[in-house]
């Protein structure tokens, strides 16, 4: 397998350069996020569509456009590569011809987490660090629980108190310390910075280093590729920390700089909830920043984040894209979260479910055109959360001693 290409690191507003062999976490010009460079005409000599395709499956497949030098340092359980899933009866409900779902449930702790997490663990840990902490809604908690448990890491995680039971779970068995906040991410990120002051642990909070961007960024060369080397019209993206966005936003631009696709880009859409929605705020307002949202609320915790770090990135690649930012409310994401289901997108999570409206909403305004190409993130399963409302109620029946016509006349006629 062909090297990283690695090659530096860059302040991303203050365009500093660093030296991408040392422990880095925040810019020490501006406190803004830092991205890793890389010598692209040396990546274009060995990444092909042709070479691409005799690799062993998986993310680490990327080498060249990944940060981790020596091979060995690589902590992976099997992430990436998520299929591109054609959902042609929730298209026809949403009236769009070719409506694609990426689904990142697949991934080895059932979520786009994974992705960040290897890549932050690998390299972080390739370059001195000794244990991890980090503050999460859920699914980054267990992702980086497993892959810290992979690399023999100590790991600490820092959730808010109301977090699905079921992270909180997979961090304990993934060996992991779990300390529950009182509050939402952001007071887990204050008390982990304390904390990692205090212990030496390394910080992996969401663009608060450099590395798990570029696991995350994964997913837009993956989408290159599923598309033979185009990219679809419109991309719908759940947006809490946002990390993914800004880092599909960084891989086309790399793909473009090594000739593997053109200069056209997807209009990018953010996607959050109306009790927490900073990035939409800002959008709307024509701000290049996020002022942090008070009062967060929204069943679906991924992107209850009520200020980004990322967010004058988010920004940019929205506006660079001609897309947009949207707030679904939470009436909405239930329904939409059961309408994926009963129209064979599977059991997504209430983020997703906020993508499947954003998606319905723009498709009747016209925003999202009928025949367009559009991409919606799966960014998780929904069994790792707490259910929708769901219709209906369900019998029970006693095999010995029930009556078949009366059981299938009490029965709700099928959403299918």
């Amino acid at each position: 397998m062909p090297a990283s290409t690695l090659v530096s690191l860059s302040g991303s507003s203050s365009g500093e350069v660093y030296d991408a062999d040392r422990l880095w976490r925040l810019d020490p010009a501006d406190d803004r996020p830092l991205l890793a460079t890389y010598d692209l005409e040396a990546a274009a000599r060995t990444m092909t569509p042709a070479s691409l395709r005799e690799r062993p499956r998986g993310m680490w497949r990327w080498t060249e456009l990944l940060p981790v030098r020596d091979p060995t340092a690589i902590v992976h359980l099997g992430e990436g590569d998520t299929p591109l899933v054609a959902a042609p009866r929730l298209g026809a409900r949403l009236d769009l011809a070719d409506l694609r779902i990426k689904a990142e449930g697949g991934n080895p702790t059932g979520s786009f987490k994974a992705r960040g997490m290897t890549a932050a663990v690998s390299r972080n840990a390739e370059l001195g660090a000794t244990s991890f902490i980090a503050p999460s809604a859920g699914n980054a908690a267990g992702a980086l629980a497993a892959y810290g448990a992979a690399a023999g890491l100590p790991v600490t995680v820092l959730m808010p108190v109301d977090a699905p039971e079921v992270n909180k779970v997979e961090v304990l068995v993934c060996g992991a310390r779990l300390i529950l906040v009182e509050g939402l991410i952001s007071d887990c990120g204050r008390v982990g910075a304390e904390l990692a002051k205090l212990t030496g642990a390394f910080d992996v909070s969401t663009l608060k280093e450099p590395y798990r961007v570029e696991g995350k960024k994964t997913m837009g060369l993956e989408l290159a590729e599923q598309f033979d080397w185009q990219l679809p019209d419109v991309i719908l993206y759940p947006t809490g920390g946002g990390t993914g966005l800004v880092g599909m936003w960084k891989a086309f631009a790399e793909l473009e700089a090594m000739g593997l696709i053109g200069p056209e880009r997807p209009r990018m859409v953010s996607v959050q909830a109306t009790g927490c929605a900073p990035i939409v705020r800002a959008f709307e307002s024509g701000a290049t920043e996020a002022e942090p949202w008070q009062g967060a609320s929204t069943r679906a915790g991924g992107i209850r984040v009520p200020g980004a770090v990322g967010d004058r990135l988010i920004l940019q690649a929205i506006r660079a894209s001609e897309g947009t930012a949207i707030a679904i409310d939470e009436t909405d994401i239930d329904r939409a979260q059961l309408m994926a289901g009963s129209h064979g997108a599977g059991y997504v999570s209430p983020e997703t479910g906020a993508v499947i409206a954003a998606t319905g909403e723009l498709r009747a305004s016209g925003w999202i055109g009928r025949d367009e190409r559009v991409v919606a993130f799966d960014t998780g399963i929904g069994a790792k959360y707490p259910p929708p409302p769901l219709p209906g109620q369900t019998p029970v029946v006693d095999p010995a001693d029930f009556d078949p016509e009366a059981l299938l006349a009490s029965l709700p006629s099928s959403a299918a």
